[in-house]
């Protein structure tokens, strides 16, 4: 997925794309929210709207997106790199930065997208341009959600749903809307997922927001997900990820197949998730998001359910030790842990389910730790409480070497057991201590003795 066009900014032939939207002021929105805006502070917002000229970079842009717009993205990529890699750059002309963003996210730089709509932002702000500084921080947010970055893309969208209301920005405030209820469904806000997507999607209705609308379906049902609620959320993501007339905005429609992907397996609708995940692969190989590998390794393990699903979740999870992110990581330990036990495999299966929650509890998905938790139970741990506070300070391969030294292992065996190098080992166990103010290895299975019951 990504933001194929910017606010404003269309592909050759002057047609707008399926995420060109109005940059000028709209309607106040309604109730409590609804901007004191005077008509001079519409006037000076709307002076600084300006129709771009034609430069290289633009050019560059507008050429890659097009091809992109028109189902030919290897094509469109060359274009767009080539702006990225141009000596001149973007400089610090707000309107070439967020161009420049969103071209990176079509080539897949995530952390590029990040820091290009991070000076966006900057930009805008130093220089009092109201309503660009909205749309960088909705740029901005976007990037790092999908950085996989949700605290601080729940931070960014809630500035820029302040920056909206000034502004009287209401497509801007839909899609920040938007972003802040997938943030919900990442930490277990359900009732805040449900005011944002529905908030999201007032104005997505009216106003022909396909991108906003379908992530807000995708937040409903991920938040459904979380809560073990499989046919709903295969239900919602059904007309989202398939082919039909209803289905989800282009550019974000494939970040949501993982969703799909379990909900329908759990829910007995393998049919509908191989073919899901058929068209995935296809996305997948085009390199555009760094979470997509591991995602996909998971998504085959769900559909194969068959012991050779064991190496398809051991790919997915050193896929995730590649690209980061707690939550996707949490997400595969979950499923795999599930999976062992089904195979009365409990004593491995607490320990994928111990690295799921640490993760879960890393990146503050309280639903999904609590699923998490439930899992432990059914794996046979008593109690299954949340992790003592000092071992969420640490990595999940951090807490894998921890739980190695608390059984007396020595480096050069842990080495053997993670398949990495005792240099490896040793640089963790360095980091370990000092994340958890030990000095010795006594110490640390001391703790690990309080803290891990997944022996």
């Amino acid at each position: 997925g990504y933001l194929a066009a910017v606010d404003g900014f269309a592909p050759p032939g002057g047609a707008g794309g399926p995420t060109a939207r109005r940059a000028a002021p709209e309607a106040d929105p309604p109730g409590p929210l609804r901007p004191q805006r005077s008509a001079s502070a519409a006037a000076r917002a709307r002076r600084q709207v300006r129709t771009p000229q034609p430069t290289r970079s633009l050019i560059s842009y507008r050429t890659g997106m097009s091809a992109v717009l028109r189902g030919r993205p290897a094509e469109g990529r060359v274009p767009l790199r080539r702006l990225l890699t141009a000596e001149d750059g973007p400089g610090d002309v707000p309107e070439e930065l967020l161009r420049a963003g969103a071209a990176a996210l079509v080539v897949g730089d995530v952390a590029a997208a990040a820091r290009l709509n991070a000076r966006a932002a900057a930009v805008a702000r130093a220089r009092g341009l109201h309503v660009l500084v909205a749309r960088t921080w909705e740029h901005l947010a976007y990037a790092e959600l999908r950085a996989g970055r949700h605290a601080r893309a729940r931070a960014h969208a809630e500035e820029g749903l302040r920056a909206a209301h000034r502004t009287g920005q209401r497509n801007i405030a839909a899609h920040q809307h938007a972003i802040l209820a997938l943030v919900g469904s990442v930490d277990g806000d359900a009732a805040g997922v449900a005011e944002h997507a529905h908030a999201a999607q007032e104005v997505a209705g009216r106003h022909g927001l396909a991108q906003a609308a379908t992530l807000a379906q995708w937040a409903l049902a991920r938040a459904e997900l979380s809560r073990g609620r499989v046919a709903e959320a295969a239900a919602r993501l059904g007309p989202l990820v398939g082919t039909g007339p209803r289905r989800g905005h282009f550019a974000v429609r494939m970040l949501a197949v993982p969703c799909f992907v379990e909900a329908a397996v759990r829910s007995g609708r393998s049919g509908a998730a191989e073919a899901a995940v058929a068209e995935f692969a296809d996305w997948v190989a085009q390199g555009i998001d760094p979470q997509a590998a591991g995602q996909l390794a998971r998504c085959r393990a769900l559909v194969d359910e068959a012991p050779g699903s064991e190496p398809l979740y051991a790919r997915a999870l050193a896929e995730h030790e590649r690209s980061g992110g707690d939550f996707e990581r949490g997400r595969t330990q979950l499923l795999f842990g599930g999976w062992l036990r089904r195979r009365r495999r409990p004593r491995d299966a607490r320990g994928v389910l111990t690295d799921a929650l640490v993760s879960f509890e890393r990146c503050g998905a309280r639903a999904w730790a609590e699923q998490t938790r439930a899992e432990l139970r059914a794996a046979g741990q008593a109690g299954a409480d949340p992790m003592p506070g000092p071992l969420t300070r640490l990595t999940p391969q951090q807490v894998r070497v921890a739980r190695h030294v608390a059984e007396g292992a020595t480096n050069r065996e842990i080495a053997l057991q993670l398949s990495v190098s005792p240099r490896t080992v040793d640089h963790h166990l360095r980091n370990i201590f000092a994340a958890l103010g030990v000095r010795s290895r006594v110490e640390l299975s001391r703790v690990m003795t309080f803290g891990d019951g997944a022996g």
